[in-house]
């Protein structure tokens, strides 16, 4: 039986315009990539079981632009977007990252995928223009959701194998 990560995502909360999420998974770094740069894969994972996934359109290049859409459990939409500023495959995506109910509050997301022995180490760093757009950010239950969507990121892309 194979082992998979009991690890929770943790948080933190490094300056204050930024966020710090650090995870480990049970997945090379490649599995762990294409699971979160394929559209078909992240429709499985992004929602975290809170809602269900309705559009994921991703543009996978320097300049292209990515949207995430969910219907929430509740029966309201989620929508994110943003633009692609740098990416390195399996090893670094940078980009914008809009939620669209505060579409004045644009992040810039540093995402590095590190592998040691097979298990791979994401570290999103998002970085908010203002202390106020992180606490609201931080606030609006962020971890909760991230939680559930970050488990099935890994199930994901052990599925890959």
């Amino acid at each position: 039986m194979a082992v998979t990560s009991s690890r929770r995502a943790e948080v933190t909360l490094p300056e204050d315009t930024q966020i710090l999420i650090t995870r480990e998974f049970d997945a090379p770094a490649r599995l762990v990539y294409r699971a979160w740069t394929t559209p078909e894969l992240v429709s499985r994972w992004w929602s975290g079981d809170r809602g269900t996934v309705t559009s994921v359109d991703i543009d996978l290049r320097v300049g292209g632009t990515w949207r995430f859409v969910m219907t929430a459990n509740a029966g309201f939409e989620v929508a994110f977007h943003g633009e692609y500023r740098e990416i390195v495959p399996a090893e670094r995506i940078v980009s914008t990252d809009v939620f669209e109910g505060m579409p004045g509050a644009e992040a810039v997301t540093t995402i590095t995928f590190a592998e040691v022995d097979g298990r791979t180490t994401v570290r999103m760093l998002v970085q908010h223009a203002t202390q106020e757009h992180r606490d609201a950010h931080i606030s609006s239950g962020m971890e909760d959701g991230l939680q559930g969507s970050l488990d099935l990121l890994e199930k994901v892309a052990r599925s890959l194998r």
